[in-house]
């Protein structure tokens, strides 16, 4: 369904696809859903990102439920995976705690007091169009 809230996840990739594959065809982004940094929209333009309030992390957020290193969002098997490293309050995903997990369009995810939700666009490909000249 494509009513702009919900739409199809990318067709289950068999691990043949790379990170830049996947990017040339689908945009990454991670929204906010609570707390104060709410509505701020984030976009996955790394085969590996690290999420922490820092210093060193690929993703610094100013919360002080986050440890400085708390998860990571990783391009494995043709998708994304979210993985806790190591964090005090953990990682949690569509409402179960996990150490790691698979994360598809839609879901939502817990890190200290943040919500996040993955959103998968579709990226437009626009058509090459080619001039040939009549000899």
């Amino acid at each position: 369904m494509r009513d702009g809230y919900t739409r199809e996840s990318p067709k289950s990739f068999s691990g043949e696809i790379s990170f830049a594959d996947f990017i040339e065809a689908w945009v990454p982004s991670l929204v906010i859903l609570s707390g104060k940094l709410q509505g701020t929209d984030f976009s996955i333009e790394r085969a590996s990102t690290v999420i922490g309030r820092g210093p060193g992390v690929d993703l610094a957020l100013d919360d002080e439920t986050l440890s400085r290193q708390h998860a990571s969002i990783e391009f494995s098997d043709g998708g994304l995976q979210l993985r806790d490293l190591g964090s005090l309050n953990g990682i949690s995903i569509n409402g179960g705690a996990v150490k790691s997990g698979e994360l598809k369009h839609g879901d939502r995810f817990q890190l200290g007091d943040l919500t996040f939700q993955l959103i998968l666009e579709e990226r437009p490909h626009t058509p090459k169009t080619f001039y040939i000249e009549d000899v």
